[in-house]
Formats: C-alpha cells, sequence, structure tokens
C-alpha cells in the first residue's frame, strides 16, 4: 500500500518509480556493506577481551568473504524463485541475528559460525547480483549510472560507517557498536518491505524509456533447475583463457582490498602507532574518494580499451600498496595514500565487468560475472586470513602489504599480453560447440 501510494504521488510529478527502487537498493547494499567492513574495527577489542589470536579472528572473516562470493551466482536463482523483496528482506534479518547472537559470545567457534559462516550467507545472498538485478528490470536506459552508484555504494559503505563505529568501540565498547549496526539493518529491512517491488508491472508502469507495460514471461523452471544454470556457465566458461585471467586478476583485486586494507588496516596502522579513531577515518575518506573513482571509471570504460584502464589501475594500486610501510604514516602520507588507492579502490568493477560481457555476450555475463566475483572473495578471504597470520607469526603486517603489492603488478603485466582479438573467438568456438 505505501509503495502503491508513493508510485502515484511521483508518477503525477513525472518521476518514475525506478528511481525509489534504485534509492532503496543503495540503501541496502550501502548498509550491508557496512556490517561487512564493521569487523576490521573490532579486530583489537576482541583480541584483548577473549585472548583470541589475530590468526583465528581472521579465519572467521575469511569465511565470511568466501561465501560472499560463492552465493554470488547462486543469488540470482533465489531472487527469480521467491522474489528480491523476500531474499533481501530475509538476508538483512540473518545478518541482524548473526550478528545480535555475537553480543553473547565466548568461544572463537561462536565467531567463526556467527561472523563467518551465517554473515557470509547472508552478505552472499545479495551481493552484486542484487544491483544488477533492479537495474536490469527497472530500465532500458541509464543502466551504467544505475549500476555505477550501486556498485559505489557497496564498496563505500564498507568504509564510510567505521569512523563512528571506531568512536563507539573506543568510548562505549564494541558491543555498542555492534548493536547500532544490528539496529540499521533491521531499520533497512523494514525501508525494504514497505518500498521494494518486484517489477515496474506490478505496479502499471513501464520499464524506465520504455513507453509500454509490458509483463515478463514466468520461468516454470525448478529452483533445483535454475540452481544448475550456473554450474553450466562455469563449465563452458571454464574453458576459455580469457575467464581465467579475469578471474585471477579478480583474485588480486580482492585480495588487495577488501581481504587486507578494509578487514587490516586498521590494525596496521595502530602498529605504527595510529589510534584507531584515526585509521577508520583515514577509511571514510578512501571511501569519498572511491565513489568518484567508481563513476569516473565507469565513463572511462565506455571510452578507452579496458585491458589498458586495468593496467594502470592494478599497477597504481600495487606501487600504492608497496609505497605504504615506507611511508612515515602521518596524516600528509596517510592522506596521499588514501587519495590514490581510494580512486582505485573498485574501479576495477566498470572495465571487467564490460570485458566480460565482450567476451561472453550480454545472455551469459551476468552469470560468468558473478564467478568472477567469487574469485574476487576467494582472494579476499586468502588475504584476509593471510594477513592475519602474517602478524601473528611475524607480529608484522609487512610481508602481506608486499605481496599484495607485487601480485597487482603482476595482474597489470597480465592485460598487456591479453590480446584484443583472442577473446571472442574461443567464446565463439565454445559457444558453438
Amino acid at each position: 500500500m505505501i509503495s502503491g501510494s508513493v508510485s502515484q504521488a511521483l508518477q503525477r510529478r513525472g518521476i518514475h518509480y525506478g528511481w525509489v527502487v534504485v534509492a532503496v537498493t543503495f540503501l541496502t547494499m550501502l548498509v550491508t556493506a557496512g556490517a561487512v567492513g564493521a569487523p576490521g574495527v573490532f579486530i583489537e577489542p576482541l583480541e584483548k577481551e577473549f585472548g583470541w589470536r589475530r590468526d583465528e579472528i581472521s579465519s572467521a572473516l575469511a569465511i565470511r568473504f568466501l561465501l560472499f562470493g560463492l552465493m554470488g551466482p547462486f543469488a540470482a536463482a533465489f531472487m527469480n524463485r521467491f522474489g528480491v523483496r523476500r531474499v533481501v528482506v530475509f538476508a538483512l534479518s540473518l545478518i541482524a541475528v548473526a550478528l545480535t547472537l555475537s553480543l553473547w559470545m565466548t568461544q572463537i567457534w561462536q565467531l567463526i559460525l556467527l561472523w563467518g559462516v551465517v554473515v557470509g550467507i547472508g552478505t552472499g545472498l545479495m551481493a552484486m547480483v542484487l544491483g544488477a538485478t533492479v537495474a536490469v528490470r527497472w530500465f532500458s536506459e541509464r543502466r551504467g549510472l544505475v549500476m555505477g552508484l550501486l556498485a559505489a555504494s557497496s564498496a563505500s559503505g564498507q568504509l564510510v560507517f567505521l569512523p563512528l563505529l571506531a568512536r563507539l568501540t573506543e568510548t562505549v565498547g564494541w558491543r555498542s557498536a555492534l548493536g547500532l549496526v544490528c539496529g540499521v539493518l533491521i531499520l533497512t529491512a523494514l525501508v525494504v518491505l514497505a518500498l521494494m517491488r518486484e517489477r515496474p508491472s506490478d505496479i502499471g508502469m513501464p520499464v524506465f524509456g520504455e513507453r509500454e507495460v509490458s509483463s515478463p514471461a514466468v520461468s516454470s523452471a525448478s529452483l533445483g533447475q535454475s540452481l544448475l544454470v550456473p554450474l553450466r556457465v562455469l563449465g563452458e566458461a571454464a574453458r576459455v583463457p580469457v575467464f581465467w585471467v579475469l578471474f585471477g586478476t579478480f583474485f588480486v583485486c580482492g585480495a588487495s582490498t577488501a581481504g587486507l586494507i578494509q578487514t587490516h588496516f586498521i590494525p596496521f596502522c595502530g602498529d605504527y602507532g595510529y589510534t584507531a579513531v584515526g585509521a577508520a577515518g583515514i577509511l571514510a575518506m578512501m571511501g569519498i574518494f572511491d565513489f568518484f573513482g567508481t563513476l569516473g571509471s565507469g565513463w572511462l570504460s565506455d571510452r578507452f580499451d579496458n585491458r589498458w584502464l586495468l593496467f594502470w589501475y592494478y599497477g597504481l594500486r600495487g606501487l600504492s600498496l608497496i609505497y605504504l610501510p615506507f611511508s612515515d604514516f602521518t596524516l600528509l602520507a596517510l592522506t596521499i595514500f588514501a587519495l590514490f588507492y581510494g580512486l582505485d579502490w573498485i574501479a576495477t568493477v566498470p572495465p571487467t565487468v564490460k570485458l566480460t560481457a565482450e567476451r561472453f555476450g550480454d545472455g551469459k555475463a551476468n552469470i560468468v560475472f558473478g564467478w568472477i566475483f567469487a574469485g574476487h572473495q576467494l582472494g579476499s578471504a586468502t588475504a584476509a586470513y593471510g594477513a592475519g597470520l602474517s602478524r601473528t607469526v611475524y607480529l608484522s603486517y609487512l610481508p602481506a602489504f608486499f605481496a599484495a603489492g607485487l601480485l597487482c603488478l603482476i595482474a597489470a603485466l597480465a592485460f598487456v599480453v591479453l590480446r584484443q582479438t583472442e577473446g571472442p573467438r574461443r567464446v565463439a568456438l565454445a559457444q558453438s560447440q
């Protein structure tokens, strides 16, 4: 009833309800990403309160990243079968319940179960698939703008909440900060329940950019049959070399962003005498730069060779990661790092998506990208645990930062040897077979 009243009021003013759906999705992905990034603030408080080792805490975060990625290719099947609103409300509620129960945890296995397994599944039910589904269902024009906004919200949300959470953790404890996250998740679920609709035809509207109301055909495939589709597409894509180039470089992307910086940047700065609140502020600054960097990358990817864009993105990211340990960790040095690294945080997404569509076709590109994104999260999981292990064994994060920087430089070189015409011929051959 609320969505119907809002759509009628907006329609009288010439505003398409799809923008409301985009706003709700933007909020959902922002809050979810904030919940994903929050544990980076809690690593040191958990160490002090429970005596857990950093590699033990990192193992829970690694499992979360892994499940977040592996659920992505199947999330679309759940949305098609049960509806976007139901899946999103269920996922937000699942994350909120898991984080609420963790307020009373006392054992490391409880952390792994709640923050690793349950939160990983909950966040994976939405992932990037939610933004792609909304863009395709509600817009035939402005899809690039919509995807750029939603991708930026997902990345920036991991960072912009951190200063507030760090301040709360420092003043009133990590449980109060985590309780705030749970409350925001529940409020977001209520907003989704009130305003999210499945398709424009549900409220008698055409897709944005079209004039006639269209009712899409409903698939008669069972959930089991729908879940087999991503596996069949993976089998086809795995026979094409360019898939492994994109999968491998996106593995490096995840390892050098979410797995390393998002998870361990705050405790890393703490090793050099920087406060958690100050380090969280630097991460928030990265989130602001990332928002503009992602939008700019989408604009550039429509106008320049995406291979060379990715060459520069990975190359500059690698150099910035190698530079950071040699900086003096003053505000100026960290601001310079935040500027260069933040603009590059998720700038790799638009050209990677475009290369995927060019090499595999529009019909399968979203599922293939789902598997490439799984590689991203596998890299995140590897770096999240590996950096924690490095800190435990060597009492230093430096090996992890140097390794991530070197991997970025190798990823940059991979796009130098990727030829412009190699992919389409091989993909066409795989499709004909």
